[in-house]
């Protein structure tokens, strides 16, 4: 994990430069903790994206741990990652195939763009690595780039995808997705699923018919509901967890393209407002660029710190 790390920390650079260079200006001019210093360090966490509750919990904590004294840049950023890492703890908890559930089922969800049908690929690249049978589902049947992704996918993994004409039924196609990887005593159903926000009684209609006929076939499925984020919206991901809690059952999320933000900090945000697993983070287009989420590690990498 220690590459990973570093890709992390470069990964988050636009975001890390973000803070410390905030940081690093509050103290030009002076060194003593004082009301003005916290006042501007929480504009600076707000700026990069954490959101006012934890910006505010986080200077409260500096206020009770170091007011009045003389502190360093570095010492703050210190800090800050140690209170972050607390905020986060909770909710850092690696995906788990339960190999009792046999298919595991899981749906994934998001809006178009935040890297749901390369999470796929990617989830099953690693355990077909482990020797489990994957079958996966193209069930964003109008997308025809998302299938044919898809396709691409299991030809890299040797799975099985099941796919559809354009326009097709996804309910139904998740259905037979289901029967398939019960067919092939597949350890693993990763049925993908289209979001366009633009016609949202539409995509809720959708998303609520998938789940409903997948239980007619077993009431516990999907065992578990992944949300895709794409880390570059920022704030906008508040709403997209708002609008997809509202629609299904979302079990956990999995925050995508921190390698192009400058917005990395909305982890934080999300963590404290809505205390979802954090399953796995994205830095990039490999398979080995999507990796299990770590409190530490990414509290350190957004402060800038080895």
């Amino acid at each position: 994990m220690a590459g990973f790390f570093q890709k992390l920390k470069d990964g988050l650079f636009r975001s890390s430069s973000r803070v410390t260079e905030g940081i690093t200006q509050v103290f030009v001019n002076r060194r003593r903790l004082d009301d003005a210093a916290l006042e501007e360090l929480e504009e600076v966490l707000i700026g990069a994206d954490l959101g006012p509750g934890p910006a505010a919990k986080l200077t409260a904590e500096l206020r009770r741990t170091s007011f009045g004294r003389e502190v360093t840049d570095t010492e703050v950023r210190e800090e800050l990652a140690r209170q972050i890492e607390l905020i986060l703890r909770p909710v850092a908890r690696p995906f788990r195939l339960d190999a009792i559930q046999k298919p595991h089922v899981v749906l994934v969800v998001g809006v178009n763009g935040t890297g749901k049908t390369t999470t796929i690929g990617k989830l099953a690249s690693v355990y077909t690595a482990d020797r489990r049978r994957v079958v996966m589902a193209a069930g964003d049947t109008f997308r025809a780039a998302a299938v044919e992704q898809l396709k691409i996918w299991g030809e890299r993994t040797a799975s099985t995808v099941v796919s559809r004409p354009a326009g097709a039924d996804a309910a139904g196609l998740a259905f037979d997705a289901l029967e398939q990887a019960r067919a092939e005593r597949a350890d693993l159903l990763l049925i993908d699923t289209a979001g366009r926000l633009h016609n949202k009684a539409h995509l809720m209609e959708e998303l609520s018919k998938i789940v409903r006929v997948l239980k007619k076939l077993d009431p516990n499925v999907p065992h578990t509901t992944l949300l895709t984020l794409d880390a570059t919206t920022g704030q906008n991901a508040h709403s997209q967890v708002e609008i997809f809690k509202s629609i299904v059952n979302v079990s956990g999320l999995v925050l995508t393209k921190l390698d192009g933000s400058a917005k990395g900090g909305v982890v934080v945000a999300l963590a404290e407002k809505f205390g979802l697993p954090i399953h796995a983070v994205g830095v990039g287009e490999g398979v080995e660029d999507l990796q299990p989420f770590d409190a530490k590690d990414f509290a350190r990498s957004l402060m800038g710190l080895s």
